[in-house]
């Protein structure tokens, strides 16, 4: 009888233990939000800054305020709020916050980008080359930040290895530039 008394008394005990334990594991969770307001638009490409990954008459899918939720990823299809232009530039993001950059002479005496020791190329595997003002651009920027793209600071690039209205011409830019990210529906060449 004595024993049974124990076992109920250490019963009691061990599930006010865990009911406390659960109480207080619930009470640090991290509150996540649990929507991101982004606006859908189907728009045409028009321009052959991504050709051939993405050619004008392409239809994209843009999620503007995407990036209010998440992370810009490498390589991302971004919209670029450009100048003061109504319409964005579509660029792909190929450097990151954090991520070295180094323009480095070639054969051809023309400069090609470095990010983080690594030659950058387009989607054909072509290595892009700055020269004349793109170059000087980019080289005030790799002077400035001692070669490290600073936080909320991204490169982007067309697709075009001899160049587009990209960093080449704007430099790095900010993240509250970049306005959504893009999604390729339609490939005009497919």
């Amino acid at each position: 009888m004595k024993q049974q008394i124990i076992l109920k008394i250490l019963a009691v005990l061990l599930g006010v233990m865990l009911l406390g334990i659960l109480l207080w594991v619930g009470s640090n969770k991290v509150k996540t939000q649990t929507s991101c307001p982004v606006q859908e638009e189907i728009r045409t490409v028009r321009g052959n800054s991504l050709e051939p990954l993405v050619p004008s008459g392409s239809e994209i899918k843009a999620l503007f305020g995407y990036y209010n939720c998440h992370e810009i990823k490498r390589n991302d299809l971004v919209l670029y709020h450009y100048g003061g232009d109504k319409v964005p530039l579509l660029k792909i993001a190929k450097g990151l916050p954090q991520d070295s950059f180094h323009l480095i002479k070639n054969e051809n005496e023309d400069y090609n980008l470095l990010l983080n020791g690594k030659i950058t190329t387009n989607s054909r595997g072509i290595p892009y080359v700055f020269s004349g003002n793109k170059y000087r651009m980019l080289s005030l920027y790799e002077h400035d930040y001692q070669g490290i793209i600073p936080q909320n600071a991204y490169l982007l690039l067309g697709d075009l290895a001899s160049g587009s209205v990209d960093a080449g011409v704007f430099g790095l830019v900010d993240k509250s530039d970049i306005i959504g990210k893009a999604v390729v529906l339609k490939n005009k060449n497919y």
